[in-house]
């Protein structure tokens, strides 16, 4: 993978820090991690597009760009315990497990759940737990949550993840109504017991499905 290196320095610096990205741990993040590693085979030339990719059953690996802002507005340190919500093809995942010391992440399809567990394991990433069921719930075993990232789109926080979060911890999410575009918000649970909503940027993301608070698993 070591021919893939100057492609990844470059995307980092045109895509990432020209564009704000300031915090170095997620810049660093980004070099380290092979994005080639998590694209289909016969995509591999494009794994530094500045754009989101196609994985199977319509879901995508999401545009460098938007991953970099979720994980720089999570505030990982190093020592925080995450949850992800739609591990795709497990690419933020890694981003995620390099920059905290535990992640668990969930994945509605089989298919893209057993192969993103297989690539996370083979490149060494032990940090990082996958397993297959409904997103929405989160992964109450081992709430709470540091910090919460979810990789899909719907018109509310699924009330389960709020639930999971730990006091002072922050969940990112895509928030707009079903077919209209979307925002990425940040969500801290303050001290004092409130919720504190901050927008990041406009998105396009696949929608949340799932009993706990998206689109029913029916949905097209």
């Amino acid at each position: 993978m070591s021919g893939f290196e100057p492609a990844r320095s470059t995307m980092v610096r045109t895509q990432l820090a020209q564009r704000g990205i300031r915090d170095t741990r997620v810049l660093g993040a980004f070099r380290t991690v092979p994005r080639e590693a998590f694209v289909p085979e016969e995509l591999m030339d494009r794994a530094f597009d500045d754009g989101p990719l196609p994985l199977i059953e319509g879901q995508t690996i999401s545009q460098p760009y938007v991953v970099a802002v979720t994980a720089e507005a999570l505030q990982l340190r190093g020592p925080e315990r995450v949850l992800e919500v739609g591990t795709g093809s497990g690419y933020a995942a890694a981003i995620l497990g390099t920059l905290a010391r535990e992640v668990f992440s969930v994945e509605r399809l089989p298919a893209l759940a057993s192969s993103a567990r297989a690539r996370l394991a083979r490149l060494g990433f032990a940090n990082v737990q996958v397993r297959c069921g409904d997103g929405t719930l989160g992964w109450p075993e081992h709430a709470p949550y540091d910090a919460i990232a979810v990789a899909a789109g719907g018109p509310k926080l699924p009330p389960a993840l709020l639930g999971q979060l730990a006091v002072g911890g922050r969940l990112v999410m895509p928030l707009g109504p079903e077919g209209a575009p979307q925002t990425l918000v940040r969500i801290t649970r303050e001290r004092a017991g409130g919720l504190r909503s901050e927008p990041l940027m406009p998105v396009r993301f696949v929608p949340l499905i799932g009993e706990g608070g998206g689109l029913p698993e029916t949905a097209p």
